[in-house]
């Protein structure tokens, strides 16, 4: 039933958000000259696959967790795509294809491996990553390895359709501040 509503929801944001999605990489061109941001994640089985998003670094930005990029990195659009959320939009083409879910737990990068094994050791990687999810509406992010694979243990193993469309407005709505960057 979710991977119904991602289908549905995925296309229909990637149709109805095409003018927007248009403006954004307009605009992050005049910004970084390269506005679409592309990095292989651990998904589903930990098989790679190439995430996509809006730009929000500086383009020659070293590949590591939020957390342990420095914020003088963000560009001032890059801190307006952040602070709505609108740097994710690009990730309903990886819904759509089936590598993501619109609920999930976040992908991670290969490097981190501490965060790898806890999921692996919590069975999260039998579930989709997701672009939303628990963890991100409680602003717990990959800076803390164990409790984020824990909640994301917590909701795979409890996620209800009530849920899923609970997260997604809770986003929507601002819930949750994304990942952390080193100030």
């Amino acid at each position: 039933m979710i991977r119904l509503f991602d289908i549905v929801f995925s296309l229909l944001g990637l149709v109805c958000a095409f003018p927007v999605l248009l403006l954004l990489t307009i605009i992050g061109l005049f910004d970084t000259g390269s506005p679409i941001f592309r990095q292989v994640r651990v998904g589903r089985h930990q098989k790679p696959f190439t995430l996509v998003k809006f730009r929000t670094m500086k383009v020659d930005t070293a590949h590591v967790a939020s957390h342990l990029a420095s914020a003088s990195s963000i560009t001032r659009f890059g801190h307006f795509l952040r602070r709505t959320k609108l740097d994710e939009l690009p990730q309903l083409w990886n819904v759509l294809k089936g590598e993501m879910s619109l609920v999930g737990p976040r992908p991670g990068l290969f490097n981190q491996e501490e965060l790898t094994a806890e999921r692996a050791r919590r069975g999260v990687y039998d579930a989709r990553p997701g672009i939303t999810g628990l963890a991100q509406v409680n602003e717990i992010d990959m800076s803390t390895p164990q409790l984020l694979a824990e909640t994301d243990q917590k909701m795979i193993q409890s996620l209800t359709v009530k849920d899923y469309f609970r997260y997604i407005l809770m986003t929507v709505a601002g819930k949750g501040s994304g990942d952390r960057v080193k100030s």
